[in-house]
């Protein structure tokens, strides 16, 4: 018996026809977190047509008890929607993959002193390395997500695809995706690419699903909402040293350790007030990680967060080809980030340079440099 709703919101005829199946390739298994966003994706492939199986992702199991651990009710929520959606759900521990794929890199950025983000490792290795192999052994013919960006085919290139912005720029999560390749990309559905957020709430809402209105996730995945600092000590030990103010060398009050800071920290310094200088915030500007020296500066506008180039590594080219040099696109350093106008030059296999046409704040070693023509995701590279 068919237990999906029936619809009661309809997308336009467009974006119906994205989500169609090719027939006899009917199968697909959607990543469902507990959140609204993978359960309205679940809902709308069905309702096109699609054979839907929901699959949890555990992919972290340290501290299944802990309070901010939020594992085990997303795992009730998912099943919850699978039943209302009227689709079957199985559940894969990933945790090890985890680990070795995402976390120790995770540790060994923050011990050299740079700020990783975890999220776009955690996409290319386990949400769309790790899930889709294992989607594929069990005879899908596409995988889904909850992401809110968009995958077609390049105009007059067939079998080529592109990673394109969500309409929702407000929610756009290309920035997190720029590690995809072609194979992964020509297996993937973004059923939400061209909906905005409160759309998504309507749709579950009507639905009848329970995680309507569920507070969205924050931070990183497998830290939750507990405190940061508080998390990393217990991998990387405290190790104090010096803040120093860059302009006078003075010294100014003692950190706990050069992986718990990032360039452009204004909180948790404790330097506020130093008595003879002026009222004004610090921010962290620099890490001398030989001598173990936390260099800070006042202001905001302070020329030493401002840089209008960056050197980037590690790059990934979702065609597959680099970008044109000299060309003007856009570029985000962090995420929800306004695009700023760039050229990218100097590329070769292994970095690039990215020059801005307006000085960029606080261009963080460790995060993601992202490049933009229009809407298209190009791919992007870590920032050294």
């Amino acid at each position: 018996m068919d237990r999906s709703p029936a619809p009661s919101i309809l997308l336009d005829t467009e974006a119906e026809l994205l989500l169609q199946p090719e027939a006899g390739r009917n199968t697909v298994i959607v990543g469902m977190s507990g959140g609204v966003d993978s359960s309205v994706a679940a809902l709308l492939l069905k309702r096109a047509g699609w054979k839907v199986i929901g699959l949890f992702m555990k992919n972290w199991e340290d501290d299944d008890d802990d309070e901010y651990c939020s594992s085990r009710q997303d795992l009730i929520d998912a099943m919850a929607a699978a039943d209302i959606i009227g689709i079957d759900m199985e559940v894969v521990n990933f945790s090890a993959e985890y680990k070795e794929r995402v976390f120790a890199d995770f540790l060994r950025e923050y011990q050299a002193g740079r700020t990783p983000n975890p999220d776009v490792l955690c996409n290319s290795e386990i949400k769309f390395k790790a899930f889709l192999d294992h989607a594929l052994q069990l005879g899908a013919d596409r995988i889904a997500t909850g992401h809110y960006a968009q995958v077609c085919e390049a105009n007059g290139k067939p079998g080529e695809f592109q990673l394109l912005k969500a309409e929702d720029g407000g929610k756009d999560q290309s920035y997190f995706l720029y590690r995809l390749s072609q194979a992964p990309l020509a297996k993937t559905l973004f059923p939400l690419g061209r909906l905005y957020k409160r759309e998504v709430r309507r749709i579950a809402r009507a639905a009848g699903l329970a995680n309507h209105d569920k507070k969205d996730s924050t931070g990183i995945c497998f830290i939750g909402e507990r405190p940061f600092r508080e998390f990393l000590q217990r991998y990387l030990p405290v190790s104090h040293g010096e803040i120093r103010a860059l302009d006078s060398g003075r010294v100014l009050g003692k950190h706990l350790g050069l992986m718990y800071y990032t360039l452009g920290q204004r909180e948790g310094l404790n330097i506020g007030g130093v008595c003879g200088e002026p009222e004004l915030p610090w921010y962290v500007t620099d890490k001398d990680m030989e001598k173990n020296i936390l260099y800070v500066v006042q202001g905001h506008e302070h020329p030493t967060l401002l840089r209008d180039k960056l050197q980037a590594a590690d790059l990934t080219w979702i065609s597959g080809r680099p970008p044109h040099t000299h060309w003007v696109y856009t570029a985000k350093t962090r995420y929800r980030q306004p695009d700023a106008p760039c050229e990218v030059e100097a590329v070769d296999a292994k970095s690039c340079e990215v020059r801005f046409a307006a000085p960029q704040w606080a261009i963080t070693p460790g995060q993601s440099v992202v490049i933009y023509e229009s809407k298209v995701c190009l791919g992007g590279g870590i920032i050294v």
